[in-house]
C-alpha cells in the first residue's frame, strides 16, 4: 500500500556525480571513464548521461567538451527500488552516519544527499571498482511543499532517516 503512495507523491530522484577531477588521469577516456559509467549504471540501474564542461577554465586544467559528470534521473519502478535500497542498506553502511541534516531540504521541498564513497552501494565490488567518486542524490516530490516543516514530516514519513536536530 505504501508503495502507492509514495510513486504518487515523488516526482523523479536524480543522482550526480562529478569527475572533474579524475579526468586529469591518464588515459581517463579510454580506462577510467568506462569504469565509473559501469560502476555508475550499476548503482542506478540504468546508463548514465554524460555532461561536458561548458567553457574552458584554466585554473582547473578544464577544457569546453571534457566529460566533468554524470547523471541519471531515476522514475518509476527504479526510483522506487532505489529509494528502498539507499534508506534500507546504503545510509546504514555509512560510516559514522547519524541521520540526514534538516538543512538538506530546500524551500522547494527537494531533498539532497551526498554520499562521498560510492562503495557503499551494495551492487558493487571494493576489490574490482578501482576509481572512487561521490554521488549527490536529489529526491523531487511532485507537489510542491508549502513549507520545509511539511517536506521534512513528508521525507520522514517516507522513512528516510532524518536527524532530530
Amino acid at each position: 500500500m505504501q508503495r502507492i503512495t509514495v510513486d504518487k507523491r515523488i516526482a523523479k530522484v536524480v543522482v550526480n556525480a562529478g569527475i572533474g577531477r579524475l579526468s586529469q588521469q591518464q588515459s581517463f577516456e579510454e580506462k577510467v571513464l568506462p569504469e565509473i559509467v559501469r560502476d555508475f549504471a550499476a548503482i542506478t540501474g540504468q546508463h548514465p548521461a554524460t555532461r561536458a564542461a561548458r567553457r574552458s577554465i584554466a585554473g582547473f586544467k578544464m577544457r569546453q567538451g571534457t566529460v566533468v559528470g554524470l547523471m541519471a534521473t531515476l522514475r518509476g519502478r527504479r526510483m522506487m527500488s532505489f529509494i528502498a535500497k539507499i534508506n534500507g542498506i546504503v545510509f546504514p553502511r555509512v560510516r559514522d552516519f547519524r541521520g540526514i541534516g534538516l538543512s538538506a531540504v530546500d524551500s522547494d521541498g527537494n531533498l539532497n544527499v551526498g554520499v562521498k564513497d560510492h562503495l557503499v552501494f551494495p551492487e558493487l565490488n571494493a576489490e574490482l571498482s578501482r576509481v572512487p567518486f561521490g554521488l549527490q542524490i536529489t529526491v523531487v516530490p511532485r507537489e510542491r511543499m508549502m513549507d520545509r516543516a511539511h517536506a521534512i514530516a513528508f521525507y520522514k514519513e517516507l522513512g528516510f532517516p532524518i536527524a532530530k536536530h
